[in-house]
């Protein structure tokens, strides 16, 4: 029986294609015409002015934090509920991560980032992520940090083609970043992009991604960089994707739809499905419904583990954490690949039967808020 995964790249064709004509053009380094048309077409979908294209979403984020100069004297807020690489960068800059709790959504709960952003002392970043392509409040958490005076980053890694009351994911805070990991909406296989409205930023961190190399015909440095820097054959592939995102995201709103409401975190608009998450009675369900799902060959998983139950962040503050914590004691991500069947999604809800239905378990969540 074949293996069903969760999340797998969905390529094809166009995407062959498109990387051959890249490695025909003789462009197969780190510059080249397909990043600069890549970067053009990012920018149009986040509604930006610039695009950055990067090797992950991880070094997008570092960039940010390399403009703004965070170091040890900055505090950096983000959601508990979030991958760690949302922190990373600031914790290899030695800044102090504050980790905020979850909402209802199971994106970073405003009432108590206002208590935090309250607390900060110092320079101070907030990194808002869009939770499985959900967007957060982003005109919230903007009107937030602008009255405390803290940096917004949004982190809509997983939200690319998402929406926010009509505002597309990625054109929030003073920067953004998406990510192109294999698992991810739209793939280059590895990948990420900085997006700004901010041309002198945009090119300052285009710089850094390229080692800093000053304009000269030898190689003169006046500081540090990195390599960071997609390849075009990458930008290629990456091209190809966005040409399919409508159909992508129609496809993973139609596997979302055949999953079914009940048990699903509470709705958001504009979301491009990209996990389907359900919340199940206990701990003791969602262990059973990964065995059931194990066992019959299918790729399932806990959502993110909260960043404050982390062993290397026990000693970081957290406002509230609750939330975040059911989330991840019953909280179980169903396969949601675009290149998923109805066989496929059926055979996963056959695995699941059971376990799974009966009435929405949201109750819990909602009295921990």
């Amino acid at each position: 029986m074949k293996r069903i995964f969760l999340s797998p790249p969905y390529v094809g064709a166009a995407e062959r294609k498109a990387i051959a004509a890249a490695f025909d053009s003789k462009y197969v380094a780190p510059c080249g015409p397909m990043v600069d048309a890549f970067e053009r077409r990012l920018a149009a979908l986040a509604g930006r002015r610039q695009a950055v294209v990067v090797a992950s979403g991880t070094a997008a984020l570092d960039l940010a934090m390399a403009e703004y100069g965070v170091d040890r004297r900055w505090t950096v807020i983000a959601p508990t509920l979030t991958f760690i690489a949302t922190v990373g960068p600031a914790y290899h800059r030695g800044a102090k991560p504050v980790f905020v709790d979850s909402d209802e959504t199971g994106n970073i709960d405003v009432r108590l980032l206002a208590r935090a952003l309250a607390d900060a002392k110092g320079p101070t970043m907030v990194i808002a992520v869009d939770l499985y392509g959900r967007c957060c409040d982003y005109d919230a958490i903007d009107a937030l940090c602008r009255r405390h005076g803290a940096v917004f980053v949004s982190d809509a890694a997983e939200a690319v083609g998402a929406t926010h009351n009509g505002r597309p994911a990625g054109s929030a805070g003073a920067c953004a970043i998406y990510s192109f990991n294999g698992n991810k909406i739209i793939t280059t296989s590895g990948g990420g992009a900085l997006l700004t409205d901010d041309d002198a930023l945009a090119a300052r961190a285009r710089k850094r991604s390229q080692q800093a190399r000053e304009a000269a015909v030898w190689y003169e440095h006046k500081e540090v960089g990195y390599n960071y820097r997609l390849s075009n054959l990458l930008a290629a592939l990456g091209l190809a994707q966005l040409g399919r995102l409508g159909k992508i995201l129609d496809k993973r709103r139609r596997i979302a739809a055949a999953y079914g409401a009940d048990g699903c975190l509470p709705p958001v608009a504009g979301e491009n499905h990209w996990l389907t998450v359900k919340l199940l009675a206990d701990t003791a369900a969602r262990d059973a419904a990964l065995a059931r799902l194990a066992a019959a060959n299918i790729e399932a998983r806990p959502v993110w583990k909260p960043l404050h139950l982390q062993p290397v962040f026990r000693r970081c503050r957290v406002y509230g954490g609750a939330v975040a914590e059911d989330l991840f004691a019953r909280g179980l991500c169903l396969p949601s690949g675009t290149g998923m069947t109805k066989a496929d999604v059926a055979r996963v809800k056959r695995a699941l039967a059971g376990i799974i239905g009966g009435g929405s378990p949201l109750a819990r969540a909602s009295r921990a808020s």
